[in-house]
């Protein structure tokens, strides 16, 4: 078995929140008067809200958030649920003594409440969230710290993510990487950062690990 180690992405990899976070931002811009397309708050999916809203109105950026946040802690229990063979995965995974590690660009607490929610959370030996780096993904330093926590070696290790910030940071990190199909933006645009493997189902990880 030459991966010890496997780091997921959360929202669009593990935990299906796409259309928490759609309607997330919908719920901010009607408040603010601003009209997107669909296609393109997909687009805002994935890096973290300080940079999408910055991008936005760097004048409100701190209130868009609080906006944005306000709707989506309150209807987070409505939406949110872990995407097909999750949690059979991740106990196999576990039972063959695969270390495992979040890697995400949201709030500790929001992270773990979705963890909790859909009984994910005692699987994962560490959890890396914004609050936890100076620089998050595409940036190394998320994949690297995680590693840090897990004293895993970048040969033996394993980012997963539905987003190119996943596959771009685990790259960078020089550790091998997969992309989901199930990702929002669709399967061509991971193919575009290279990841090392393509995963169609979630059970898939089982084969590549070697368990």
């Amino acid at each position: 078995m030459n991966i010890d180690t496997v780091l997921f992405d959360l929202d669009g990899t593990l935990i299906d929140t796409n259309q928490l976070i759609i309607d997330s931002f919908k719920y901010t811009f009607d408040h603010y008067q601003l009209s997107f397309t669909d296609a393109e708050i997909i687009e805002f999916n994935g890096p973290p809200l300080i940079e999408t809203f910055h991008k936005i109105d760097p004048d409100r950026v701190e209130e868009m958030i609080a906006k944005y946040r306000e709707h989506n802690l309150t209807e987070h229990d409505h939406y949110v649920k872990a995407f097909p063979q999750v949690k059979e995965t991740l106990e196999e995974l576990k039972k063959n003594n695969v270390r495992l590690g979040i890697v995400t660009t949201k709030m500790k607490a929001t992270a773990i409440k979705g963890l909790v929610l859909t009984g994910l959370d005692s699987f994962f030996d560490t959890i890396i969230t914004l609050e936890d780096v100076t620089h998050p993904k595409p940036h190394p330093e998320p994949v690297m710290k995680a590693m840090q926590a897990l004293d895993a070696e970048a040969s033996a290790t394993l980012m997963v993510g539905d987003n190119s910030h996943d596959i771009e940071s685990g790259n960078n990190a020089g550790v091998q990487t997969a992309g989901v199909a199930w990702s929002l933006k669709g399967k061509e645009r991971l193919l575009a950062h290279h990841p090392t493997y393509v995963l169609e189902e979630m059970r898939e990880i089982l084969t590549i690990v070697g368990v």
